[in-house]
């Protein structure tokens, strides 16, 4: 069951198409953990050139989808409606598994801390269960 839609989303973060990463949200504690979904479709525009007849998923988007993720669960929090979340830096990203056209990516983030308008997270990137990706991050709002 999905508490955030699309539509929703887009009420909390300025992502738009095509480069909104989350379709939607089905668990969130606000400033805490969120789970969400990237439903990988092959019409996307990355996949014109990533690669051609092999269709892979840029594992830098793969992380970009965290983050975003990751950004929905600190946006969401009334204090900061209408700010924005930017990357302070990336930590031990590892990718374990190729997404490919039709994958539906099941994304957990846990803010491990914040303090000020700096934080910290972790997050995993799911195929059927099977770890994608995982990374750690710093973001700063701003």
């Amino acid at each position: 069951m999905n508490i955030l839609n699309k539509a929703d989303i887009e009420k909390i973060i300025p992502h738009r198409d095509p480069f909104l990463l989350v379709d939607s949200v089905a668990e969130i504690v606000p400033g805490k953990s969120i789970k969400a979904v990237k439903n990988v479709r092959g019409d996307e525009y990355f996949f014109k050139g990533h690669f051609p007849g092999n269709p892979i998923m840029p594992g830098v988007l793969i992380v970009e989808a965290i983050a975003q993720a990751g950004a929905i669960a600190v946006l969401i929090l009334p204090e900061n409606k209408g700010k924005l979340v930017l990357f302070a830096g990336i930590d031990k990203a590892r990718f374990k598994r190729i997404v490919k056209p039709g994958d539906e990516l099941v994304i957990e983030v846990e803010i491990t801390d914040f303090r000020r308008n700096i934080g910290w997270a972790k997050g995993n990137a799911y195929v059927n269960g099977e770890l994608a990706c995982f990374a750690e991050a710093m973001f700063a709002i701003n």
